[in-house]
């Protein structure tokens, strides 16, 4: 083998990569252990408040040296392993921005009857495709209405100045494409700064492009009420005048003075909150180590008179906060103080002290500190000038318009322009603060403070400075924007999993792995010997290499993920056991060890190329028209394909032509004396059989076809929208006896109920209210479910999961999908299922040269996916119901790959034979390639079969219809590429000649 070096190089690099990444996952994990220590109460629960306090305190502080580099606790979490909501709980949630609501709006609200009636259709046609609203809203609108113009419509006193009665309709649609996605980009703008202020750690927010929507994850919350509230909640965008410095510092004198006299009462007396005040203060100044020196350098001996010494040493505990910069000359704080600062500003006694007409917030995000600072992040506090009615004089309903350009010096500007009545009030506010600040503040944070050079007469104005780039000025630009047109968002997926149950998961998802590893490894050293110990070290580099990366790349590990985990460990195997099974043909041929050795790899190479790729373009296509945990499965499917492709074709090469040097047996074998010869010299005639495999299939399907129009399969939510609940009671309960029950409350809508992994837990969907995707219909749904589970059962609600017992129950998750999110979840599920069978069709033609092939892998597939469709519906036609979901399509099209593996492999040993017994019967060939693999086929089936049954028993309900999928898939899929791929290519072949 060449570049043996360059194999062992990369090894060592990778690997040191993986322990490099993913040592910030134990460390994190320790920190984890340290807090809860910390905070552990007397008996054994945890006090969350001081928990998220003692994290808090060292977000910002270096926690982890690795080789002199110092790593804080903010930066570890960054880079730890995530865990997705499913192993830790948490919120999914995905808003849609309604560009119907920024039609009205830009159109003053017109009562048009065509205009509206437009609208309302153009809704209709858009739902659950992939067009354009707005292409399909003027479609709609002239075929209503062919003499009228979008002018008459829009062009409104708001929009004098874009829109007039001469503009065009293509010049009116292209202002209002541009508002849309100025809308959505708004959205998505305050959304990012309030979940990055909800203070959940590592959240996930991004823009699904193309579809007017933004996806969020929330993992750990535990009060998904607040998040709706927080993600719904009306932008706030406001102008408020801020102090002069001078008027300040007073208000921070009489503060401190305030604060030495709380640090001198006597500990015993002082009260929590009072204690929690010294040891912010404690800690501010330093630590109680800083206190000691100080206090010991002045002879002082007790508490108090250390605290003295350390007051009278310094000039001020709040002042000596404030980093000095030249740049600034506002209130500048270290970020790792600003929940130490909140909570003495938030105090009773301290907000007695702060003056009716001042207020203070904090900036938006840290300063840039440029070359004249260096050191901790800082943030700036601004004292906003307020009035008497608390309210701002100067509200973003004013803005008409803002745009972010480069002005004449080539720096970014915004220019911003107000209708009549702002442009009387900020006249006023501008003439009365010249050369001083005007905060811009949007949900109660300032974004922008920008100095008045003159006054404003004209409601036309410009901000300049302080832009580093003009990204920056259009993010400020649509901040300013929020208020002069809605933007509504409204929830249209909503997905909260429980701590309780993802704790669950995640044991569920561990035991299927570790199950899954032992089994295996066992497995392949009783069948291949030395040999087989070799393959187990390729896996456990395939496993780690697998977590390693998906630290490197900062990808969440979900429970779907683990079963790809899962199923990559008996995916992974193949390749070894096709290797194995070419050397010992080779030594049964005669071949000396190395020579046996060479040519094994060198003929299994391209057999596990092909069907690498294969299930890799399957992952490609999963993970780019997949959505939520489907995603989370391609990627660990792809990374898990990669791995395993070079662990067990370069990493085992390495190792076993280093045993095999000189060619002695002794120290390199692949069988023990019963696997030798185990399933050779065979000579089945497997395609005799043909008709009879084609008639077996054609009943089962047909079967099938009829269990799917009368009972049909058990669809989830994902695909049929509505609202899905996983209820937890204190004891096993009967489910037909609920959903008897639950049809009362929920107005006799279809309602479904089934155990959910366990006796006491159980699934209760339903399409109740499903056209009501508002906020007060998920309230009222889930007040039914608790007032119907309550009456029905005699049980308490209980909203803590963790305090479940007897007499209670709790709702351990919920989800919602709409009825949009439902059809293009369908049609994504259906499109990616056709795609993989085209790419997979051009895949096999180009690389056999011969249709045939493709064509006969194409039906072997199709026949694959009706056969586990139809093992489907006849399950649910005996009362196993396994419902059919996005996970599901997963596991079909992991099915697809996994199965042209396999036919992949027998073909490329027809190809192989082909060439060499050239102008020979085709059935003869067929016949013998066949039984030169069925060893290889048989043994991966075996193994991988294993792996994906402790899947199946042990991986819990969440992946039961996965598993379920990939057990029948798996044997349907060996058998067809025997039995159905192999035959319709000698059949077609036939019929051309």
């Amino acid at each position: 083998m060449k570049n043996k070096g360059f194999i062992v190089f990369l090894t060592i690099l990778i690997s040191l990569l993986c322990i490099y990444y993913l040592s910030f996952t134990y460390i994190s994990q320790n920190i984890q252990k340290q807090a809860v220590e910390a905070t552990e109460n007397e008996d054994g629960s945890v006090n969350v408040t001081e928990k998220q306090r003692y994290l808090d305190s060292i977000w910002n502080e270096p926690v982890y040296d690795l080789f002199g580099i110092d790593y804080t606790y903010k930066e570890i979490k960054e880079t730890e392993l995530n865990l997705g909501l499913d192993l830790q709980g948490g919120m999914h949630v995905t808003l849609e921005v309604s560009p119907i609501d920024i039609l009205k709006g830009l159109s003053g609200n017109s009562g048009d009857a065509d205009f509206l009636a437009a609208l309302d259709e153009a809704k209709k046609n858009v739902r659950g495709t992939q067009l354009n609203y707005v292409e399909e809203f003027y479609s709609e609108f002239k075929e209503r209405a062919p003499q009228k113009e979008l002018a008459q419509i829009f062009a409104t006193a708001a929009n004098r100045g874009r829109i007039s009665l001469q503009s065009t309709d293509a010049e009116i649609l292209e202002i209002i494409n541009t508002e849309v996605e100025s809308a959505i980009d708004r959205s998505f703008n305050i959304l990012r700064t309030r979940i990055d202020r909800f203070g959940t750690s590592q959240p996930n927010i991004q823009r699904l492009q193309g579809t007017g929507r933004i996806q969020i994850e929330l993992p750990g919350v535990d009060n998904p009420q607040r998040v709706r509230k927080l993600l719904q909640g009306v932008a706030k965008l406001e102008f408020w005048e801020v102090h002069q410095q001078q008027n300040v510092a007073p208000v921070l004198v009489s503060i401190n003075s305030l604060i030495v006299q709380e640090m001198k009462q006597n500990p015993s007396e002082t009260s929590e909150e009072d204690q929690q005040l010294k040891d912010d203060i404690t800690a501010l100044l330093g630590g109680e180590d800083e206190v000691d020196s100080l206090a010991a350098a002045n002879g002082d001996s007790t508490n108090n008179d250390q605290l003295d010494s350390l007051i009278n040493t310094r000039q001020s505990p709040l002042f000596d906060l404030i980093v000095s910069t030249p740049q600034y000359g506002g209130l500048l704080y270290n970020v790792k103080d600003t929940a130490k600062i909140n909570r003495i500003l938030e105090r009773e006694d301290v907000q007695a002290v702060i003056p009716a007409t001042m207020k203070f917030l904090w900036d938006v995000q840290p300063k840039d500190k440029g070359e004249e600072l260096t050191g901790p992040d800082i943030l700036e506090l601004y004292p906003i000038k307020t009035n008497r009615s608390g309210k701002a004089t100067l509200t973003g309903e004013t803005i008409s318009s803002a745009t972010a350009s480069l002005n004449e010096r080539a720096e970014p500007e915004i220019s911003m322009q107000m209708n009549a009545t702002g442009s009387r009030t900020w006249a006023k506010m501008t003439r009365e603060n010249v050369g001083e600040r005007i905060a811009i503040v949007l949900d109660n944070y300032v974004f922008s403070a920008p100095y008045v050079r003159g006054e404003i007469p004209n409601g036309s104005s410009s901000i300049s400075g302080g832009f580093k780039t003009i990204e920056e000025a259009k993010d400020l630009a649509n901040i300013l924007k929020a208020g002069s047109l809605p933007a509504p968002t409204t929830i249209v997926e909503d997905v909260v999993v429980g701590p309780t149950l993802g704790k669950v998961a995640q044991s569920q998802g561990l035991n299927s792995i570790l199950i899954g590893l032992v089994i295996v490894i066992v497995f392949m050293v009783v069948y291949y010997a030395k040999g087989g110990f070799i393959a187990n070290l390729a896996l456990f580099f395939n496993v780690f290499f697998i977590m390693g990366i998906l630290a490197q790349f900062g990808t969440s590990l979900t429970l779907p993920g683990i079963a790809g985990i899962v199923l990559t460990i008996g995916m992974a195997i193949d390749a070894n056991v096709l290797i194995f099974e070419r050397i010992k043909e080779e030594l049964r041929n005669g071949s000396g060890l190395k020579a046996a050795i060479s040519s094994g790899y060198s003929k299994a190479y391209w057999s596990i190329f092909d069907a690498n790729v294969t299930t890799l373009i399957v992952g490609i296509i999963l993970f780019t028209l997949g959505q939520g945990p489907v995603k989370g499965f391609a990627i660990t499917l792809m990374i898990g394909i990669v791995c395993s492709f070079f662990s067990a074709v370069f990493i085992t090469r390495v190792i076993v032509e280093a045993f095999s040097k000189k060619g002695d047996n002794s120290k390199i074998s692949f069988a023990n004396s019963f696997s030798r010869n185990a399933l050779t010299n065979l000579n089945f005639d497997f395609l005799s059989k043909r008709k009879l495999a084609y008639m077996f299939s054609s009943i089962f399907i047909a079967i099938g076809v009829i269990a799917l129009i009368v009972k049909g399969i058990t669809l989830g939510v994902d695909f049929k929208g509505g609202r899905s609940f996983v209820i937890t009671f204190d004891e096993p309960r009967n489910p037909t006896e609920i959903k008897t029950s639950m049809g009362n409350y929920f107005e006799n809508a279809g309602t479904e109920v089934k155990t959910f992994g366990a006796p006491n837990i159980l699934k209760i969907t339903t399409s109740y209210k499903i056209d009501d995707e508002s906020d007060e219909g998920d309230a009222i749904v889930r007040d039914e479910l608790i007032k119907g589970l309550s009456e029905t059962t005699g049980l308490t609600y209980i909203a803590d999961g963790s305090q479940l017992e007897d007499g209670n129950f709790t709702i351990s998750s919920s989800s919602k999908v709409t009825a949009t999110i439902a059809d293009d979840i369908k049609n994504s599920s259906y499109k990616s299922g056709v795609i993989a069978l085209i790419c997979i069709f051009i895949y096999i033609v180009f690389r056999f040269r011969k249709w045939q092939f493709g064509l006969g892998a194409i039906i072997a597939l199709f026949h694959d996916t009706l056969f586990v469709l139809s093992a489907f519906a006849i399950a649910n036609m005996f009362g196993i119901s396994f419902e059919a979901d996005q996970v599901f399509v997963a596991a079909i099209l992991t099915i697809i790959g996994y199965s042209i593996n396999d036919t992949v492999v027998v073909f490329d040993r027809i190809r192989e034979n082909m060439g060499i017994k050239s102008g020979s019967e085709l059935i003869p060939v067929f016949n013998e390639s066949l039984n030169n693999t069925v060893s290889r086929t048989f043994i991966t089936s075996l193994t991988t079969l294993i792996v994906v049954m402790v899947l199946f028993l042990f991986g819990g309900a969440v992946l039961q219809g996965f598993s379920f999928a990939l057990l029948i898939g798996i044997i349907v899929g060996t058998y067809s590429s025997i039995f159905i791929a192999t035959p319709i290519v000698i059949d077609l072949n036939k019929k051309k000649s």
